[in-house]
């Protein structure tokens, strides 16, 4: 994950926005929000940041909005690896 990339996206564009880029992802293979090497990655990325930007909207700091997402994301990898 590219706190960063993240970070940056979710300050710069809405919720909105971001699903739009997601669908110009999957439709075209490009976006105008980011410029990555693959859909998948390009996807994971906007994802992650539309999930931020979401929870600072709604007056989550954007610390603690990173930090739900990292959270989110080991308790699905706990339970991936749970299954396997």
């Amino acid at each position: 994950m590219d706190v960063r990339e993240i970070r940056e996206l979710s300050k710069k564009f809405t919720p909105e926005q971001i699903e739009g880029c997601i669908t110009q992802q999957l439709e075209t293979g490009r976006n105008i929000c980011v410029i990555n090497s693959s859909t998948e990655e390009t996807i994971n990325e906007l994802a992650k940041a539309q999930f931020v930007r979401d929870r600072v909207d709604k007056g989550i700091s954007l610390g603690d909005a990173l930090r739900e997402l990292a959270e989110k994301m080991r308790q699905i990898l706990g339970t991936v690896k749970g299954n396997e």
